[in-house]
């Protein structure tokens, strides 16, 4: 783990510039990460050097199979809905579009909050 930090502060940034021309884009801290919202909803975070998506329930399975992932189990029960995707799946910027694209995906379809 990184000194002093949280989350791993270079990958934000790429989640943050991969956003930052999506409308209705906020940031929050939690869980001791950074999550981007869109419009309102948790899209993706940052959780030590690897992102959080989330998928929803339904691709949930099918991201599972991708590689580097695992369940996202952060407070000891499964986060339905949700996977971590391990920095090192992530290193290319083409990769992290993917993710996000699928992300997108699912909370484009959510009422804003």
């Amino acid at each position: 783990m990184m000194c002093g930090v949280a989350y791993d502060e270079g990958l934000a940034h790429r989640l943050g510039d991969a956003l930052g021309a999506l409308p209705g884009i906020s940031t929050r801290k939690m869980f001791g990460s950074l999550v981007f919202l869109w419009n309102g909803n948790m899209l993706v975070g940052v959780l030590g050097e690897d992102v959080i998506a989330r998928v929803g329930p339904q691709a949930q399975q099918d991201a599972l199979s991708r590689p580097g992932t695992r369940v996202f189990d952060f407070t000891g029960r499964p986060m339905n809905g949700w996977v971590v995707v391990s920095g090192e799946a992530v290193s290319e910027d083409e990769a992290l579009d993917e993710w996000i694209a699928r992300c997108r995906d699912f909370v484009a379809a959510l009422p804003p909050k």
